[in-house]
């Protein structure tokens, strides 16, 4: 069995490890410890985040009497994926291996109400001080071949630890609920099978995702008319 599959099959227990030698009941122990430790530090991130967006959500809501965010949803990639994500990569199976070569650990997908309002927030997360961007991928002027419509952003958050400040990447997308609905149901067709999806059935995706777009732009052009007349 590969130090991968050991970590994999033990993850969630702290056994007595029979037959293995001192060594590497100590080698398991802190690899389980390590992490936990990682599993924490990105946790602390999406707070940082989420936290964040909330307060932008409030401010909004007593200055504008709007809030442009939708929904808040995170998610934290589980140690095993962690751990099976550098196996696939052939990387060394460590803390400090998945700190220097995963940037998508820790994800919040942000939907908005209009296409506007994405630009505000993108605007807002780029701006704070203490974030440094990584990297931003403006799939909405660009979209994907697929017809995939987002605003995507790496950032490193500052962490405050017991003993010190840590910074971990963390993965932000932000769509409106139009791009959201195409989306989440192209992801679930796309996963359905495993066969291969026929050209027909890719141009008929691309152009719900047209069509859907069009009717995002129509709704901001009637949210920008409606404000007009306030």
């Amino acid at each position: 069995m590969s130090d991968a599959e050991f970590i994999i099959d033990n993850l969630d227990l702290l056994p007595q490890i029979v037959n293995s030698g001192q060594q590497k009941q100590e080698e398991f122990a802190e690899n389980i410890m390590r992490f936990m430790e990682l599993e924490h530090l990105y946790q602390s991130a999406i707070d940082v985040v989420t936290t964040y967006l909330n307060i932008l959500a409030s401010e909004f809501n007593v200055k504008f009497q709007r809030n442009p965010i939708h929904n808040i949803e995170s998610r934290l990639k589980s140690a095993e994926s962690i751990v099976g994500k550098l196996n696939k990569k052939g990387l060394p199976i460590s803390y400090e291996s998945a700190r220097n070569n995963l940037l998508d650990l820790a994800g919040i997908r942000i939907t908005c109400y209009y296409i506007t309002d994405i630009y505000v927030i993108v605007d807002m997360l780029s701006r704070r001080d203490d974030f440094i961007l990584i990297k931003k991928k403006d799939y909405i002027q660009n979209p994907k071949p697929s017809g995939y419509r987002s605003y995507h952003l790496i950032i490193n958050v500052p962490v405050y630890l017991a003993a010190k400040k840590e910074y971990a990447p963390v993965e932000i997308q932000i769509r409106t609920i139009a791009m959201d609905f195409w989306a989440s149901l192209e992801h679930q067709l796309k996963y359905k099978t495993s066969a291969k999806i026929p050209d027909e059935i890719s141009q008929e995706l691309r152009d719900c995702a047209e069509r859907i777009a069009e009717t995002d732009f129509q709704m901001q052009r009637i949210f920008l008319q409606m404000e007009d007349m306030e």
